[in-house]
């Protein structure tokens, strides 16, 4: 099977292109840290991914951001199929000119095939067990069946944990290992699955007709879909009448399985910390999954505005729920949370910050 990828097509694979910068533009927003000032609720750093086509805004986003610059927020969209729209143009805007480099994309699709011809011919090669047993976390995984680099552009770590997938002793090894999986025809069914435009586009059509029709129904109260549990705005935090300058929060949390939490209203609330921001909240465990010392009767002040630090606790937000993590770092610096109970341990540093909050106090009944 042939494969003739061109930097043009990475491109399209790996885009959600969308109005933003030209509107910002035309309002005299200058910078993207600017508008990011218009919007308390958006995190720089997921607001940069949304312009830049990384991430889909979700309906509350594109409201809150058309209103910083006077825009209708549908027109933040873009038709993929009208032929006067550039993807590679649109792109380059944001990341300038791509040099390609053919033999590198070629690599980095047999790599991409490789993985998934892997994983789908041995069903208890899932993504929990490639996290927990390997090391590979899930977005690294996606960003690899995705083609995003090569085997050489990864780092040593991510290396090693492929070349325990395949059993190989070496890069080199496992290079020729999927060279001959193509030259057997072993990857044919999952080449055409690898970083295709045609599907990535398919999807943005779907997702942008879905934004669309969502925009056309009236918005809900103060955006209330902006955001989700992790970084929801807990209700108005309620005042102590006879304590001045008393601050008391929210709580939320019912357990789940596998150490979740659920963003559920308990009708208590917890007494602020004076550095607690604006969109703080208390959140109840439920369960000890951090291990005795911090029961599960213990309510945490979890603020979605702030990041964690090495040595302290995180709240992440998974698909089902939260997760209340300990906060270390591995010798290379990066950021690791981990669980007792379950057992698990996370990159944080490769999570959405959106997704991440830091947990200022722990109150314990």
């Amino acid at each position: 099977m042939e494969m003739a990828m061109t930097a043009i097509d990475v491109h399209r694979a790996l885009v959600f292109p969308n109005c933003i910068r030209k509107f910002r533009k035309q309002r005299n927003v200058g910078s993207l840290l600017e508008l990011s000032e218009r919007l308390p609720v958006i995190t720089y750093i997921r607001l940069s991914k949304i312009e830049r086509g990384e991430i889909f805004a979700r309906a509350g986003e594109l409201r809150d951001i058309g209103r910083a610059l006077g825009v209708d927020p549908a027109r933040l969209l873009i038709d993929v199929d009208d032929p006067a729209f550039d993807i590679a143009e649109w792109a380059e805007t944001l990341q300038g000119a791509v040099i390609p480099d053919p033999e590198a994309e070629r690599r980095a699709v047999l790599l991409a095939a490789a993985v998934r011809a892997r994983r789908g011919a041995d069903p208890a090669l899932t993504i929990a067990v490639l996290e927990s047993e390997y090391g590979i976390a899930p977005v690294v995984l996606s960003r690899i069946e995705n083609a995003l680099k090569p085997l050489d552009r990864w780092n040593e770590d991510v290396r090693a944990a492929l070349r325990r997938v395949f059993d190989v002793a070496n890069d080199a090894a496992l290079m020729a290992h999927i060279e001959a999986l193509r030259s057997e025809g072993k990857l044919d069914a999952v080449l055409p699955l690898v970083a295709n435009p045609e599907l990535r586009l398919a999807k943005s059509r779907a997702r942008i007709g879905a934004l669309r029709q969502e925009l056309e129904r009236p918005a809900p109260p103060a955006s209330a879909e902006t955001v989700a549990p992790a970084k929801a705005a807990a209700p108005e935090p309620v005042a102590e009448p006879s304590g001045e300058g008393l601050r008391l929060l929210p709580v939320f949390g019912t357990p789940l399985a596998d150490g979740l939490i659920a963003f559920t209203p308990t009708g208590a609330v917890v007494e602020a910390p004076r550095n607690a921001g604006p969109r703080a909240y208390g959140l109840r465990l439920g369960r000890p999954t951090l291990g005795a010392g911090l029961p599960g009767r213990a309510t945490l002040v979890v603020d979605p505005d702030r990041y964690p630090a090495t040595g302290g606790l995180a709240v992440v937000r998974e698909e089902g729920g939260l997760r209340v993590l300990s906060v270390t770092a591995d010798r290379q610096g990066r950021m690791l949370g981990y669980s007792e109970s379950p057992d698990l341990e996370f990159a944080i540093d490769t999570l959405d910050p959106a997704d991440v909050a830091a947990v200022l106090s722990a109150v314990f009944e």
